[in-house]
């Protein structure tokens, strides 16, 4: 749109084309109000981006203060790019993740290699140079082709940007349930190092000092990505789609690189990546964290396309870009430094002393707001929170035991789950060992990578079972946290700090926004208990289809410091004639299970109970143990329970299988999923130290060389008796079955 054809102040009112763009009437008058005055069509752009639930956490603020944020390692909380935590010896580790929910619904090839190519920004924004990606994944059900295409290019879109840029994907999770279904939730997250001289912010300080633009051309995909992303979908035949914004990963890894080298210059005052709304938010967001203002001049924008007005060139979301302030004076120097990476770099305006964003367009001033109104003064809503009904309902059901007549067909049946099965197929297509520092790829609790120069590991891991958070929040909050936390555990890493995003359907809606303040809190609670501050984050609401919303899905990635090496675990068996420790009992824990969603094709009941302090008590012993070498593999007890936990311990232990007692119900043994529970193997000459160190642990069997998992109940009778091949077939090429399938 050309701005003479842009509509005036008078028609924006008249009309309420604010709507359009996501604004209330009460924002729009708030507006007035903040102004003096009518805002014209660019500034209605601006305040609708940076006001939508996506930038200004309108809804969330007053929750997410709530989150514990501080600890002795944390050297940056929630506020900037990415958190970052100290790991010792001067050096930090440096983390986000975020969602690209979205656009992975609309295009999903380019919306989740858009999601990483956004994060490692956020990363690398910081001065740190980024070492691994993880994510985190949410699709319907694969029987159906739409879910199947997400599926497919989400994966695909994921492995070209990380692959293309030369970061390693060493960590994740895919879970499918109908609830996704054309409403995928694809979460990406991003892990960095420095050394705490190089750390960076986000700011737009000194009066007079030049503000550069560096990266790719602005053009007209992803505007109003923000507001999009703040809607839910409707899914329509004929829907006219938003233009999305693709992504240049080789690109990125030249804009990485420059903007690293300037991270040690003098020169740099701040830097930040132009990611939702673009420009806008980079702009405002700068100055406004600094107390400056900005001035800019459109014209000297770089843009792909004829004939841009400001309103576009603002709110456009192209990737690749940042926008950096540097002292006056130095501007050649460092337009000279991203020439040398073949990346274009132009001043196109100059820190202000009135605290106002003002824009510039053939010699017009054509916007001209408070940068704190845009960035700060967003308005906060406190929205209504109502108890679903299903809750009570659920909470007072007696829980029973399934009633399973085949164990070893059910067994076979739960590890061609898609959620349980082997996720090679995707993981497969990811380079994992891009850089050369990973010491554990996918497919074990949790990825390492080697922290360069040392002996430390970095460990990090996404995790959260929203079966149990719809069926209560609080407690699925809370078991969110610990089971990310077992996984470090198990890797040989001490929990330091979590990042999350949190998916939600309409905060509009009082029983979404119930579950969401309740899963905050079942958070907060297992951060603190657990030692693990939330220093980065991200919300993501209104993922709705036609009204429906998604189970809540709030994702926890968590990082883990490894002090050395040595004590990296992993999952799978190591020795015949180990012994085989199981750590928890298990009780009748089957609500929100994957036995019972197979059986029931349903959920329903109570979510397991935790213990938020005997699940740090084991963890602490666990870690302890094997910091002391006193284990030989470790894993958790999560979906599908013990059987499942058991099988996946055999899998990648070539030639070796198992063969344990199980106490008490069949059922209840093999496939409840009860927390805080670890499966280990230790050498026998370790027993007694290992027995000593974790007291709850109690010891079911031996780990064999007959390639068989043989599983005992009372009295010796054989529950399960069946070779490790046959089952690691079930499990293993169930998910490609799927997308081979007509269904």
């Amino acid at each position: 749109m050309s701005a003479m054809h842009e509509p005036n102040e008078q028609q924006i009112k008249e009309e309420k084309l604010y709507r359009q763009m996501g604004m209330t009437d009460e924002e729009f008058g708030r507006v007035e109000d903040i102004l003096g005055r009518l805002p014209n069509y660019t500034e209605t752009g601006l305040f609708s981006a940076l006001w939508s639930e996506h930038c200004s956490y309108k809804s969330s603020k007053p929750i997410l203060r709530n989150f514990p944020t501080e600890g002795e390692r944390v050297l940056q909380g929630p506020g900037e790019g990415a958190g970052i935590v100290d790991i010792g010896d001067n050096q930090a580790a440096v983390f986000k993740m975020e969602s690209h929910n979205s656009p992975s619904a609309i295009e999903p090839f380019i919306g989740a290699a858009t999601g990483a190519g956004g994060v490692l920004r956020d990363v690398f924004s910081m001065g740190a140079r980024p070492v691994a990606l993880v994510n985190s994944l949410r699709f319907g059900d694969l029987t159906d082709a739409r879910d199947r295409f997400l599926f497919e290019e989400a994966v695909a879109g994921i492995a070209s940007y990380g692959n293309g840029i030369g970061i390693p994907t060493i960590a994740g999770e895919v879970q499918f349930d109908n609830c996704y279904s054309k409403r995928p939730l694809v979460n990406a997250m991003a892990v960095g190092l420095l050394n705490h001289e190089d750390i960076q912010k986000g700011v737009a300080a000194g009066v007079g000092n030049t503000v550069i633009y560096a990266g790719a051309t602005t053009g007209r995909d992803g505007i109003h990505g923000a507001t999009m992303s703040s809607a839910e979908v409707t899914v329509e035949e004929e829907a006219e789609l938003p233009v999305m914004q693709g992504g240049d990963p080789f690109l990125e890894k030249l804009v990485m690189d420059a903007c690293l080298e300037l991270a040690k210059s003098d020169a740099l005052i701040g830097m930040q990546d132009m990611g939702a709304a673009g420009l806008s938010s980079a702009s405002a967001e700068m100055a406004s964290s600094a107390g400056y203002g900005i001035e800019m001049n459109m014209n000297l924008v770089p843009q792909r396309e004829s004939g841009m007005t400001a309103y576009e060139m603002m709110l456009s979301e192209s990737q690749e870009r940042m926008l950096i302030v540097v002292k006056k004076g130095r501007e050649q120097e460092v337009i000279d430094l991203f020439a040398k990476y073949g990346v274009e770099a132009v001043a196109i305006g100059k820190v202000t002393d009135d605290k106002m964003l003002r824009l510039v367009h053939h010699g017009e001033v054509v916007a001209e707001v408070p940068a704190d109104a845009l960035a700060e003064d967003a308005p906060v809503y406190h929205k209504k929170s109502e108890e679903p009904s299903y809750f009570k309902e659920f909470q007072s059901m007696e829980m029973t035991e399934p009633v399973v007549a085949d164990l070893k067909g059910t067994l076979v049946d739960l590890l061609k789950r898609p959620t349980i099965a082997s996720k090679e197929w995707a993981y497969s297509q990811f380079d994992s060992h891009a850089r050369r520092n990973t010491v554990v790829a996918p497919g074990s609790s949790a990825g390492v990578i080697r922290v360069d120069g040392t002996n430390k590991g970095l460990a990090m891991t996404s995790d959260c079972n929203s079966r149990y958070v719809y069926l209560d929040p609080e407690t699925g909050g809370k078991i969110a946290v610990a089971e990310a936390a077992r996984n470090l555990v198990c890797s040989g890493a001490e929990p330091i700090a979590v990042t999350d995003c949190l998916n939600f359907g309409s905060p509009d809606k009082p029983e979404v926004f119930w579950q969401f303040e309740r899963s905050a809190a079942g958070i907060s609670d297992a951060c603190r208990t657990l030692n693990a501050p939330v220093i980065s984050g991200n919300v993501s609401l209104s993922n709705e289809v036609n009204g429906v919303p998604v189970y809540p899905t709030p994702t926890i990635g968590m990082v883990g410091l490894v002090h050395d090496l040595s004590h990296v675990t992993t999952t799978s068996f190591k020795n015949a004639g180990d012994l085989i420790y199981v750590i928890g009992e298990a009780t009748q824990d089957f609500g929100g299970s994957e036995l019972q969603q197979m059986l029931e094709g349903d959920i329903s009941g109570q979510a397991p109970a935790i213990d938020l302090d005997v699940e740090a008590t084991r963890q602490q012993a666990l870690l302890a143990a094997i910091q002391n070498d006193l284990v030989e593999s470790a894993t958790d007890l999560s979906e599908g329970g013990f059987a499942v936990a058991l099988c996946e311990k055999a899998f990648d232990a070539e030639g070796l299988g198992a063969d344990v007692t199980i106490a008490g119900s069949a059922v209840t043994a093999l496939f409840s999923e009860t927390q805080s529970r670890f499966l280990v193997t230790v050498k026998e000459e370790n027993a007694k130290a290992f027995e000593a160190a974790v007291q709850d642990a109690v010891k079911i069997g031996n780990v064999t060389e007959t390639n068989r998992v043989v599983i005992r109940g009372e009295q010796d009778t054989v529950l399960i008796d069946e070779t490790v091949e046959e089952l690691r077939s079930a499990w293993k090429g169930a998910i490609e079955c799927l997308l081979n399938s007509e269904a």
